[in-house]
C-alpha cells in the first residue's frame, strides 16, 4: 500500500511512524514533511495547500490512501 501524508508537523511525524509499522505498507510519502518525517517517508517538495499538485502526485503514483494532518 503506498501512502501520502499531507503536512509538515510533529503530528505528520508521528503518523508516518506509526504507518510505517504495518506490514501491508510499502511506500510512504509526506508533502512537504520535515527532518523527522524524512526518517520513516520520501519528502516531497509540494506545498500541503498546493491542492492541485498533491492531486497529480496521487494521480500518477497510484497512492492507495491519503492521510491530511
Amino acid at each position: 500500500m503506498k501512502i501520502l501524508v499531507v503536512g509538515s508537523g510533529g503530528r505528520e511525524h508521528a503518523l508516518v511512524w506509526k504507518l510505517r509499522q504495518s506490514p501491508k505498507v510499502t511506500k510512504i510519502y509526506c508533502a512537504p514533511g520535515n527532518a523527522g518525517t524524512a526518517l520513516e517517508a520520501e519528502n516531497l517538495n509540494i506545498p500541503s495547500d498546493d491542492i492541485h499538485r498533491l492531486v497529480k502526485f496521487a494521480r500518477e503514483e497510484k497512492i492507495d490512501l491519503t492521510v491530511v494532518g
